[in-house]
């Protein structure tokens, strides 16, 4: 008998089903905007793939039988008439899967042409009496043993070219089996615990995770579990290139780390699981490159550097210490320390013109904002969020070169925030709104994106009329569901244009922060109120639209589910509600 589900509901469609440190899920996801029919072992690494195709089917036939998936932390099941299915994590990398009733399970290749090159190749490996799919894409295997019942089936074993490749597990009196992913060889699997003993131990697992991290959440803030949950399982150990445990944007096809999204999963993670959050924060840094930039993104076994993310990284260390339960070493402040000045300094001699104060991007992809229509007159751009932003960075550098005695170096900091912020001010403010300038024209020009109002994450460092006058234009951006990246009234507003409209987390978790400490409470509260009420009614999408509150591209975003929890654990402290 299974035992009952604990934790919060949700759609395999919408949001992987996976585990803590696992590189892979399960989902009918297998590609971007692709959809099947069965859910699929889907792995992360070497990119995203379905490997493996699980079809619950009629006792004794190939007939597909018709069921409901439904999934809580740590169970998986398709329940039918007649029988259900049932899936847990035992570790990572194996999955305990048992029938009950009349329902058998096929497990099939999901790929059916087999290369020398691509596909997936199936065997019977007679030293562990199991059978094996092997993946080129993968670069690994997913090795079956039937552990209660038998196999009814078998199809395309050491078949080469197109073929159907797969088992069907069957039993009168239920069957289980594990599936494991593994690289080369192990030794055979062995049972050690019951079905219901994982089960409970995988529901556990998950009730600890959430506990820690959100031991605030009340009645008032009903997403707090999934927001968890997406978190949790979006975790992967660290193997490849990915050097410490990290939080993948998604297990849908956003399957990266991106050099600025890791902030706000840092950020979150950080009173509950302090170590977690520090691996977030540092994992891009690893990756450093000689001139100090980082990574554009970071997966399994790519790194790309082609294009960087802004330096928010000061204003989330700022945020990351206050938040931790535990003060950070002297020898932890001292490396993240050089890392965040060699970040810096990247800015302050690779994206400054001979002759400029502020720095500049060099296409929209370096801001995060990819095709905000800031961009549109020019790419090669000086624009008032990013010089905002490095201003934060040489404030916290300076208070971390105090604090380490470093001789000179906090007075140096200082300055320069100062003399940015005076170029700032005086290049870019025209009196009523922040302008952009093309590098190479010298052109300057305003637009309706929100980028432009970025800035505002200055907070108490703006001057009042400036502060106000960025508060009022913020205002114009509400809607009943949040902020509009591009003011629904302009002419270049698309639903579902990116950052041409839509309402994305990290713009809402920094515009939040600044106006609050800027003073502007009331409005801070207000995006706070409605961009939670969001995510409560249509969950953690990569972007919502921003007219209709629906959620667009990526359903399960950990960025979105961590800037839920941090605007949901500071409006619990500020009502003064308790668990």
């Amino acid at each position: 008998m299974t035992a009952a589900p604990t934790g919060p509901a949700f759609s395999v469609h919408d949001i992987p089903f996976s585990t803590h440190g696992s590189w892979f899920c399960f989902s009918p996801v297998v590609a971007e905007k692709t959809r099947a029919d069965d859910l699929h072992l889907v792995s992360h690494q070497n990119g995203m793939h379905g490997v493996v195709r699980l079809t619950p089917l009629h006792r004794g036939t190939t007939d597909r039988a018709e069921t409901r998936v439904e999934a809580w932390p740590g169970l998986l099941s398709w329940i039918g008439g007649h029988g259900r299915v049932d899936l847990a994590y035992e570790t990572p990398d194996v999955v305990r899967i048992r029938g009950r009733g009349a329902l058998d399970l096929g497990l099939f290749a999901a790929a059916r042409q087999l290369t020398p090159f691509s596909g997936t190749y199936f065997f019977r490996d007679p030293a562990a009496d199991a059978h094996v799919f092997t993946s080129y894409e993968t670069g690994r295997r997913y090795r079956i043993t039937v552990l209660d019942g038998t196999v009814a089936l078998t199809t395309g074993t050491q078949a080469l070219a197109g073929s159907d490749r797969g088992i069907v597990v069957t039993g009168e009196d239920g069957w289980e089996l594990a599936l494991e992913e593994h690289e080369t060889a192990r030794p055979p699997y062995r049972r050690d615990a019951t079905f219901d003993e994982v089960l409970a131990r995988a529901q556990d697992d998950f009730t600890a995770f959430v506990d820690a991290v959100a031991p605030w959440r009340t009645d008032a803030t009903p997403a707090a579990e999934l927001a968890a949950y997406v978190l949790w399982s979006a975790t992967v150990r660290p193997t490849g290139l990915v050097t410490r445990p990290g939080v993948l944007m998604s297990k849908h096809w956003m399957d990266k780390v991106w050099s600025w999204d890791h902030c706000f999963n840092a950020l979150a993670l950080a009173p509950g699981r302090p170590a977690l959050a520090r691996d977030q924060f540092l994992l891009p840094f690893d990756h450093q490159d000689p001139a100090g930039a980082l990574p554009d993104s970071v997966t399994h076994s790519e790194i790309l550097y082609n294009f960087v993310k802004p330096p928010i990284h000061g204003w989330a260390h700022r945020l990351l210490r206050r938040r931790l339960p535990t003060a950070v070493s002297r020898a932890e402040l001292a490396e993240t320390y050089g890392r965040l000045e060699r970040w810096t300094n990247f800015w302050l001699t690779a994206r400054r013109a001979p002759g400029d104060a502020l720095p500049h991007y060099q296409h929209g992809n370096d801001s995060g904002w990819d095709n905000a229509t800031t961009f549109d007159p020019e790419r090669v751009i000086v624009s008032a969020d990013l010089s905002a932003f490095l201003i934060l960075q040489l404030h916290e550098l300076a208070s971390l070169a105090s604090e380490l005695d470093v001789a000179g170096e906090p007075e140096r900091w200082s300055a320069l925030a100062d003399d940015i912020q005076a170029a700032l001010l005086d290049e870019l403010w025209d009196g009523d709104r922040f302008v952009a300038r093309g590098v190479g024209s010298g052109d300057t020009w305003s637009s309706d994106s929100l980028l432009d109002l970025m800035p505002m994450v200055l907070g108490e460092h703006l001057p009042a009329a400036v502060s106000s006058a960025l508060a009022d234009r913020i205002k114009a951006h509400l809607t009943p569901y949040g902020l509009a990246t591009e003011l629904p009234a302009s002419p270049h507003y698309l639903a579902d244009g990116y950052w041409r409209g839509p309402i994305w987390a990290p713009a809402t978790v920094l515009v939040e922060d600044g106006l609050r400490r800027a003073g502007h409470v009331r409005l801070a509260d207000d995006i706070s109120t409605r961009f939670r009420s969001l995510c409560e009614t249509n969950g953690f999408a990569e972007n919502f639209d921003a007219l209709l509150g629906t959620g667009l591209r990526d359903r399960a975003y950990t960025w979105t589910a961590s800037s839920y929890l941090l605007l949901a654990e500071a409006h619990v402290q500020r009502s003064g509600q308790t668990l």
